[in-house]
């Protein structure tokens, strides 16, 4: 439990990069350092992955993203075997998640910034017939200025997949909480 708190709490006092605090693509590419080593556990981020993207994401999102955990939850606790209600990546429009990115041009004001970022998945080697197929799309990503410096606030998913993510971010945790109210 020590060993938990310590790591925790060195996480929360790593301070960004001074240039992600104050270029906008600098913290949408400090945020998708994270995101390559978290986003295969799809769904919700668990505790553990919260507490990694927490240094990179706005305080509006972290809230989210908590809330959102907490109505899972409620959920699995009401009904035995419940399935998680967001399944794969959440943070991209493809399912499968990206393995690659390359942020474009970023439009930002005092308060928010918008940033567009050229995404692509390549799989693994074919394990069978079955296997996802390459695919690059484009995703936004919105950024609020904190006393912080940038810090991601909401994923806009631009894709169009047929089956992928649609709409925003923000509104799929919404959408979480909101069927499984306290």
């Amino acid at each position: 439990m020590m060993k938990s708190l310590r790591f925790a709490a060195a996480l929360l006092a790593a301070p960004l990069p001074a240039q992600a605090a104050d270029d906008p693509a600098a913290a949408v590419n400090a945020f998708y350092a994270v995101y390559k080593d978290q986003h295969a556990q799809g769904g919700i981020p668990d505790a553990t992955g919260r507490l990694r993207y927490t240094p990179v994401l706005s305080p509006r999102l972290n809230k989210q993203l908590m809330d959102a955990a907490a109505a899972q939850a409620r959920l699995t606790a009401k009904v035995r075997n419940a399935p998680p209600m967001l399944e794969g990546d959440i943070f991209s429009s493809l399912f499968e998640g990206a393995t690659a990115w390359k942020v474009g041009a970023c439009h930002a004001d005092a308060a928010t910034a918008r940033c567009a970022v050229a995404l692509s998945y390549a799989p693994p080697p074919a394990q069978n017939a079955k296997a996802p197929k390459p695919a690059s799309w484009t995703d936004s990503v919105i950024l609020a200025h904190t006393p912080q410096g940038w810090k991601v606030d909401d994923v806009i998913y631009d894709a169009g997949f047929a089956l992928g993510n649609t709409g925003r971010l923000s509104e799929m945790l919404q959408m979480v909480v909101t069927a499984n109210p306290k």
